[in-house]
């Protein structure tokens, strides 16, 4: 006869619980994925009051007592919208706990600056937003520092890792500018600033290595407190550095016939990965370049296609490394300073010189266009190779929720196909996914956590959402969510160029409404001589978005950052300044607040 009994609950029983507190524990462990079971043992096995043994896998148990000692103490502070901060800070509160100090994560949204004098270890994790700009939840203390009575530092030792992606003109603009002020007020520098790309995690590390070095230096955390061992986690979960090999089981176009667009509905399957996600997060996909663009860089630079050239992975077949392991179709600024560098070349450095110049240059043009039209004479391929930046995962918003899709994951994804210098330009993930990859094929991808785009806990709470093409991904989301959970007071406004062929979801929005699940309002641009966007819309609307507003709905808005999100965030304080009779200072008060207490979230690009 087979035993019913759990091994999970003959464990118990057998450990020093109380039956409370084991039907807590069984009750939890019935619910948590893998990926859940190994953050869990991270978290516990970081926690400082943790036994030794567990911890360090000492097997006096005396030494339980001796951690109980005096630890210099860190502050980890963190600007960060993505959760990417977050995950710096948790890794570098592990290694802090291990070194002997006693760390603590701060969030720069709930920091006073003249917490700043008190602090003796500061070590700054913080992002950079759109144009060089900090993001909303580093922007008060950043403002503070720079514009008021700022504190004197000169006790604090600091470092900053700074986040970014070097696609942007203005890469890590927000840590660098951290780093400078900190050390103008009187702080001292104790380890050199990283600038992190897309790829954090490495660098990100081993700063905080480096750092956590330096100050064990100035500040030697008692001996008893520094542990002989760190918790080493599983490596067989799938993240980043290890994806998930996902079969593509379907691929529509939404799109109707004459549409100038060209937006796919994919469908990967999760089977056997283990991989969870909520509405609001991300799914990471890795894709190759196009062959024609490898061939064209080979032959535009006149390389072996055959040869060995040194990679970040060892040693690789020149055709190969391109093709799997570099960025062609975006020129980076760090890329273009590194190409500069190993020529002189009076027009390039004229560009580098002229941020507008090089803000157009930088824009829809790719390596071959850079070799083309700033060639050096003798350059060889490992030298080429050694200025590329690794291919980076692109990120898309996942367009659906996993209670209704169970084991799969949706996206919504526009192939980007333009014409530049005589030649047509591909978007290297969306045609990778359109073109490249047959119904089965096989898709790397991660999930990729997004805490600054998350649905309200109640779903009582009324939701307002603007999502014009491709941005009405997560928003497919939300409302599978909210209709599983029996939400009622579903806004959305919805835009693209026709009725006709470009109503991304139609069917689905229209069975949503006739459920009263959900309220619609639609904007198609070009079916009449006047253009109309969601913006006007809202303008429309104004009275009931104000109401819905002040019965404390969230709002959130997802897709073009520089020009859409701008526009509906102005028409948000139109409906404040309109219907709530308010200046335009107090409008921005009250849509600033409503971004603070997360009721105003944003997915732009």
């Amino acid at each position: 006869m087979i035993d019913s009994v759990s091994p999970i609950h003959n464990a118990l029983v057998r450990g020093p619980f109380t039956d409370e507190q084991r039907q807590l524990l069984e009750r939890l462990a019935a619910s948590v994925s893998p990926e859940q079971t190994l953050w869990l043992d991270g978290f516990l096995a970081g926690l400082s009051v943790a036994p030794a043994t567990a911890i360090t896998g000492a097997a006096n148990p005396t030494a339980v007592a001796s951690l109980d000692v005096a630890k210099p103490t860190l502050t980890i502070l963190v600007g960060s919208r993505s959760g990417h901060g977050e995950e710096i800070a948790e890794t570098v509160r592990r290694l802090a706990l291990n070194k002997g100090f006693e760390p603590t994560v701060k969030d720069m949204s709930q920091y006073a600056p003249a917490a700043l004098a008190q602090e003796n270890n500061l070590l700054v994790i913080v992002s950079t937003h759109g144009d060089g700009v900090p993001p909303l939840e580093a922007e008060d203390l950043y403002h503070d520092l720079h514009n008021g009575e700022a504190p004197d530092l000169a006790d604090v030792n600091f470092t900053v890792c700074a986040l970014g992606d070097s696609s942007y003109q203005f890469y890590c603009q927000t840590g660098k500018d951290f780093d400078v002020r900190l050390e103008e007020l009187g702080g001292s520098r104790i380890y050199p600033r990283v600038d992190c790309d897309v790829d954090f995690e490495d660098p990100a590390e081993e700063w905080a290595k480096g750092a956590l070095e330096a100050l064990a230096e100035l500040s030697p955390p008692p001996a008893a407190a520094v542990r002989t061992a760190t918790v080493v986690q599983p490596t067989t979960d799938y993240n980043k550095k290890n994806p998930f090999e996902a079969p593509l089981l379907k691929r529509i176009l939404l799109n109707g016939r004459g549409s100038q667009k060209e937006t796919y509905h994919l469908e990967l399957s999760l089977e056997g990965s283990g991989l969870i996600y909520e509405p609001g997060d991300a799914l990471g996909v890795y894709a190759v370049n196009h062959e024609s663009l490898v061939n064209r860089l080979l032959e535009t630079l006149q390389f072996d296609p055959h040869q060995k050239v040194k990679t970040h992975d060892g040693p690789r077949q020149l055709t190969s490394a391109l093709t799997h392991g570099y960025e062609l179709s975006v020129i980076s600024i760090e890329v273009l300073k590194s190409y500069a560098s190993l020529a002189a070349n009076e027009s390039l450095d004229a560009l580098l010189g002229d941020n507008d110049k090089l803000h157009d240059y930088l824009y829809g043009r790719d390596i071959l266009d850079l070799v083309t039209d700033f060639p050096i004479p003798g350059l060889t391929a490992d030298t080429f190779v050694g200025v590329l930046r690794k291919i980076p995962a692109r990120l898309y918003s996942i367009a659906s929720s996993l209670q209704l899709h169970p084991h799969e994951v949706h996206l919504t994804v526009g192939a980007v196909r333009y014409e530049l210098n005589q030649r047509k330009h591909l978007g290297v993930c969306s045609t990778f996914l359109a073109d490249h990859i047959a119904q089965g094929g096989k898709v790397p991808v991660y999930i990729d956590r997004n805490k600054g785009f998350k649905l309200p806990e109640d779903p009582d709470t009324p939701i307002i959402m603007v999502g014009p093409g491709t941005g009405v991904a997560p928003f497919r989301a939300f409302v599978e969510e909210r209709s599983i959970q029996g939400a009622q007071q579903n806004w959305l406004f919805f835009g693209d160029q026709h009725f006709t062929t470009d109503f991304l979801y139609q069917l689905e929005w229209q069975r949503y409404h006739k459920r009263n699940q959900l309220r619609l309002d639609v904007a198609f641009s070009r079916d009449q001589q006047d253009k109309v966007y969601v913006q006007h819309r809202m303008q429309e609307q104004s009275k009931d978005l104000y109401a819905w507003i002040q019965e404390g709905a969230h709002f959130y808005v997802c897709g073009d950052e520089k020009r859409m999100a701008k526009d509906v965030h102005q028409a948000l304080l139109d409906v404040f300044q309109n219907e709530g009779n308010m200046s335009l200072e107090r409008a921005e008060e009250c849509v600033k607040n409503m971004q603070k207490s997360k009721r105003y979230q944003t997915d732009v690009y």
